[in-house]
């Protein structure tokens, strides 16, 4: 019962911090929205008035992105794994993520609120690469670690279509 109990309080105390998430964000203190949110405010992203909108969470504001679609994803792992709609194919993927891991259970461990690393794809590109092994596109899409690391504008800088400026590394940082 002990167990139970410190569970409990557990929850009230996430409660608590999801409620001050939630005042922040503007939607429910859930990873994606708050990956959105984090985002928009760092790479200038106008969000989606609706968060059901599908395939595409906003829309990049300046620079040589600007007003090209988005989907935003936050992932607590670098696993190598992407959900992609073919449906609905944004002009871009911004996949922010944890730490590099190797795909195992996901039993006795966590999947913390970080950011290790940013990822850029081009939606278009990156479905044509994965077709012409045959790679299934769908929900936990699996992507080549070559990819990944094409596509990465932080900490690396690979991927030259979104230069990033001191001060954008510097608020990812924060998050790490």
């Amino acid at each position: 019962m002990a167990d139970l109990e410190r569970l409990a309080e557990l929850i009230k105390q996430k409660n608590m911090v999801d409620g001050e998430i939630a005042r922040i964000i503007g939607r429910p203190a859930e990873r994606g929205h708050t990956g959105e949110y984090i985002a928009a405010h760092i790479f200038n992203i106008a969000l989606e008035p609706s968060a059901s909108q599908k395939g595409i969470d906003g829309h990049f504001t300046s620079g040589k992105l600007a007003q090209k679609s988005v989907n935003i994803k936050w992932y607590g792992k670098m696993e190598g794994l992407l959900d992609i709609s073919p449906v609905s194919l944004p002009d871009y993927y911004l996949v922010m993520t944890g730490s590099k891991v190797a795909a195992a259970s996901s039993k006795g461990t966590v999947r913390p609120w970080i950011i290790s690393y940013v990822h850029l794809f081009d939606a278009a590109s990156l479905v044509s690469e994965l077709k012409r092994p045959g790679v299934k596109i769908g929900i936990a899409t699996s992507v080549c670690s070559y990819l990944w690391e094409a596509a990465e504008i932080y900490p690396a800088q690979h991927n030259k279509e979104l230069l990033l400026s001191d001060e954008q590394k510097r608020l990812l940082a924060l998050f790490g």
